[in-house]
């Protein structure tokens, strides 16, 4: 059993066969979320990972299916940190999975510098704008706007929380690119693999961007073919069914 507090619900993350609380009041994790935990490179076992603006912890409950590896997720909104709580205990994962509620900022201090493999974040995408175009629910604000972090703050932690020779993986739009990459080799992480995401084939802009990078790598970039999220007919794309539901649709399974 679990624990539903206010308008929240109980979803399932299903090519993993795990559940996830989330609230539409709160917040409800998008395909970013799921691009990212899949698009990190993820050893099977060896080394440690940290995930920065972990919300209601999906990309660590989705990583958890691929490695068995530790994984901390970081998490200011103490409504969020609680719903990841949550979640890790339904699932049976306090083993593997650890949710912390403070400032990632402050994560390198807490959770040790130079010293994790992987590290991964889905910022908020906005600067700070005046008042009147922030979103008035506090979680929205904080999770879509750099209220609480700037873009910055989140490539400097994870290149402090790096050992050399770790990666780090960020999801964010295509018009951040340019600074993305500039803070990276600020912060000595050499970005190494990008991948835009678009609507549909077709479309003429990306509105996703996905950057890996490696600490202290040689560089090397590869730009990797895009990633279409439906089809001409309005549906998912193969690569997208496999991404959210696994190899086997979930109509099919027994």
């Amino acid at each position: 059993m679990v624990e539903l507090k206010h308008d929240e619900r109980l979803d399932y993350l299903l090519a993993e066969e795990l559940r996830i609380i989330q609230s539409p009041s709160v917040f409800s994790f998008s395909l970013d979320a799921v691009l990212l935990a899949r698009f990190a490179s993820v050893s099977k076992s060896r080394g440690s990972i940290v995930d920065l603006c972990a919300g209601n912890g999906v990309v660590p409950l989705l990583m958890s299916a691929r490695t068995s590896m530790p994984i901390t997720g970081v998490e200011i909104q103490e409504r969020l940190y609680d719903m990841a709580i949550r979640s890790v205990d339904y699932n049976k994962l306090q083993h593997q999975i650890h949710m912390v509620h403070d400032d990632l900022k402050q994560a390198p201090d807490f959770l040790g510098k130079e010293k994790h493999t992987l590290v991964t974040c889905n910022p908020p995408y906005f600067s700070t704008a005046s008042k009147n175009e922030i979103n008035p629910n506090e979680h929205f604000a904080i999770a879509r706007h750099e209220i609480m972090c700037t873009l910055e703050d989140c490539i400097q932690s994870a290149s402090r929380l790096l050992k050399q020779g770790g990666k780090a993986a960020f999801v964010h739009r295509p018009g951040r690119l340019l600074d993305i990459v500039t803070l990276m080799r600020a912060y000595r992480i050499e970005p190494k693999r990008i991948r835009f995401v678009y609507p549909k084939a077709g479309n003429k802009e990306a509105n996703t961007v996905l950057v890996e990078g490696i600490k202290d790598g040689a560089p090397d970039l590869k730009i990797l073919p895009p990633l279409f999220v439906y089809d001409e007919k309005g549906d998912y794309t193969e690569e997208v069914r496999t991404l959210l539901y696994g190899d086997e649709p979930p109509f099919l399974r027994s």
